[in-house]
């Protein structure tokens, strides 16, 4: 009977750079400079370790952009397969989101910053486009659903109005530091109150 060889060890980079740790330092560079001017070489003296240890841990610099935007937008489609244990008419749910979505971008920013950047320059790139727009139908479906339900204004156009809506969202990533700043949740109540008093038709 043939004794099976020992099983190799994982591979492992050099100490204290592992894929977390390596994916941060990307991102930090992918926003910094742009996905398409920084390099692997960039990448490697900004870590101090080689290419090749780099390659341990990712197979190209486009794995570690989709590893980086999916890190995004998992957050937020976690948010959204929340929605159905929401109790309420479709203005809570919208509410939900856009209270969760906040939360996603103060616990992923360097992440959340990079989606919101990408062109379409890449099929990395072009995939997570694809999944934004899944995620603003989804939105635009709510705020249609809401005006229906009569808990939104009706002279707002719904595609529009989530535009706007999530176009307040994303601009945190232009101004919002974590350091001393709001709580992510004080910061999702504060955007909340700002975009439902305005949305919401006010009883007489």
């Amino acid at each position: 009977m043939t004794t099976a060889p020992p099983a190799r060890p994982a591979r492992r980079g050099r100490p204290g750079y592992d894929l977390e740790s390596l994916l941060a330092v990307a991102v930090k560079l992918f926003n910094e400079r742009g996905y398409d001017g920084t390099s692997m070489e960039d990448l490697s003296r900004k870590l101090g370790i080689t290419k090749s240890a780099i390659y341990h841990h990712v197979p190209s610099k486009q794995e570690l952009l989709r590893l980086a935007v999916n890190r995004a937008l998992d957050g937020l489609f976690e948010i959204v397969a929340e929605l159905d244990s929401v109790d309420g008419r479709a203005v809570d749910r919208l509410e939900y989101l856009v209270r969760g979505s906040v939360r996603v971008l103060v616990d992923r920013l360097p992440f959340v910053t990079l989606l919101l950047r990408v062109r379409g320059n890449t099929k990395v790139e072009r995939d997570a486009l694809s999944r934004r727009r899944e995620f603003d139908h989804i939105v635009s479906e709510l705020v249609t659903k809401a005006v229906d339900e009569g808990d939104l204004r009706p002279d707002i156009d719904p595609p529009t109005a989530a535009r706007l809506l999530f176009g307040m969202v994303n601009s945190l990533i232009e101004w919002y530091r974590p350091r001393g700043g709001q709580s992510a949740d004080q910061l999702a109540e504060t955007v909340a109150a700002v975009a439902f008093d305005g949305l919401r038709i006010r009883s007489a």
